[in-house]
Parts: C-alpha cells; sequence; structure tokens
C-alpha cells in the first residue's frame, strides 16, 4: 500500500503475467532470499481520484518510496526486464508545463516569483515554499494531483488497449493520496532515514535541515514499508537491488494473469 510529484508534488515536480501476491503485508525480497506468491483480493475503493480505468482487467502494481529511497532505481530495472512503467514524476512535470492549466493555477496561486527566466516552473523556489509550508503545500497538491492521476489512467488505459496484462505505477504520494487502495499490489523501496537523508543531500545538494524538512513531509518510510505486498531493501549495492528486481519480475512472470 503505500517526493518527486513527488518526491512531495514538487521534488517530483523536482524532480505473460502479472502478480499474484508476493507475500504478506511487509514482507521483503532480497537476494538471500525469495517470497512466495499467494492470492489475495486487489485492493480496489472508489475514490475522487480514479486511478484505474474503467472495465479495465490490467493488474496495477505500486511502486513507491520516500524520497531518495531509489524506487526510480528499481524502475529502470525493471524497465529493462521488459515491463510497463507509467511515471507519476514524468506525469507532473508534463501537467505543469506552460500552457497547461495546472502551470496557470500554480502561477496564478503562488506569483511569478516561482518562474525561471525561460518562465518555466522554478522547482527550487517552489519546494522552497511547500517544503516550508503544509498549507501551500497543499495548494500545490489541489492543483496537480488530480491532473497526475488523470494522466496515469490515461496511460493505464492504454497499456491495458494494447493488451498487457500487468503494469507499474511508479509514485512517492501513492500512499499519502490514498491510491495504495485502487492498486492489486504494492512494492515499497525502503532504506534507513540516515541512508536516505545522506543521498538526498548529496543528490539535491541540501543542507540537513531542508533534506529533513523534505523527508518529514511524507508519510514514514516505514510505516509505508508496514503496509507493503512486498518491500525491497535498497540500503545496498545496485547488484544487491538488481537481484531482488529480478526475483520481483520473475515473479510476476510466473503469476495468475487474472486480477480478479
Amino acid at each position: 500500500m503505500r517526493i518527486g510529484i513527488l518526491a512531495i508534488v514538487v521534488s517530483l515536480l523536482l524532480g505473460a503475467q502479472a502478480l499474484a501476491a508476493p507475500l504478506g503485508h511487509g514482507s521483503r525480497l532480497s537476494s538471500k532470499g525469495s517470497a512466495r506468491l499467494q492470492r489475495q483480493k486487489p485492493r480496489t475503493r472508489q475514490r475522487k481520484q480514479r486511478l484505474r480505468p474503467r472495465s479495465s482487467k490490467i493488474r496495477i502494481v505500486g511502486i513507491t518510496g520516500g524520497i531518495a529511497s531509489g524506487k526510480s532505481t528499481v524502475s529502470a530495472t525493471l524497465t529493462k526486464l521488459g515491463a510497463k512503467i507509467v511515471d507519476a514524476d514524468l506525469l507532473a512535470r508534463e501537467v505543469v508545463k506552460p500552457g497547461k492549466a495546472a502551470y496557470r493555477d500554480i502561477v496564478r496561486t503562488f506569483g511569478k516569483k516561482v518562474l525561471q527566466a525561460d518562465k518555466t516552473i522554478d522547482r527550487q523556489r517552489l519546494g522552497a515554499i511547500i517544503f516550508a509550508d503544509v498549507k501551500q503545500r497543499a495548494k500545490l497538491d489541489k492543483i496537480v494531483m488530480p491532473r497526475i492521476t488523470a494522466a496515469a489512467r490515461n496511460a493505464i488505459a492504454k497499456h491495458d488497449a494494447a493488451g498487457e496484462k500487468v503494469v507499474f505505477y511508479d509514485a512517492a504520494l501513492l500512499v499519502e493520496k490514498g491510491l495504495h487502495r485502487q492498486v492489486d499490489q504494492m512494492v515499497v523501496v525502503a532504506v534507513p532515514k540516515a541512508v536516505q537523508r545522506a543521498r538526498l543531500m548529496g543528490r539535491d545538494k541540501l543542507s540537513k535541515k531542508a533534506a529533513d524538512q523534505r523527508i518529514a513531509s511524507q508519510f514514514p518510510l516505514a510505516k509505508k514499508a508496514a503496509l507493503a505486498d512486498l518491500v525491497i531493501d535498497n540500503s545496498g549495492s545496485r547488484s544487491q537491488t538488481k537481484r531482488q528486481v529480478q526475483k520481483l519480475w520473475r515473479a510476476l512472470e510466473f503469476a495468475d494473469t487474472n486480477p480478479r
């Protein structure tokens, strides 16, 4: 169940067969062990933001984690293995391009001070505003989240129409926005907080305080992991993470294709 949109919306901004059901909640898949798949009912509940296309039979596997936990690395590895990925971060960048409705709403709400010289959104400046004020962050969420979810739904529908049996939805705020209830399984990419902070500070050139602000803006990673069907431990080397992803993909390849 489950920043970027969404390493919060701004970070986000800033930045054959399907899975029957990997393990029970919070199960871990590591290079030293494998997970036994078992059937479970998909989490589907009607919500205002609808992720699953109507009449769709495609299995949706959510991928989430925390900012700088490495979910993009997991998605990239899955892509190389042949998986179809719908990336909320990429959709977030698309919906806020100049001329789009979300772009106009952002400028109207936060002012021209969040624009760069080329009139595109200054993600660093906008991030400084919304990560320091939960009310400002809520305003941004309200503008971009419905549009990102709609774009994701359309992308999933295209994969369904093409005959794909499973699609991965990579979204940092899957749990925060309640969309984890609409996927069939959820994979959480996890790392210890100290590792997460160090990676974030190095990647985005942030101070410890700024990094902690961004981490604190999300649902705690440990709690996301507790809700997950499968946890990928990304605190080790790239090769260790790759082996875990390969095991996940092999499990998917042999799983029952019918999500219902």
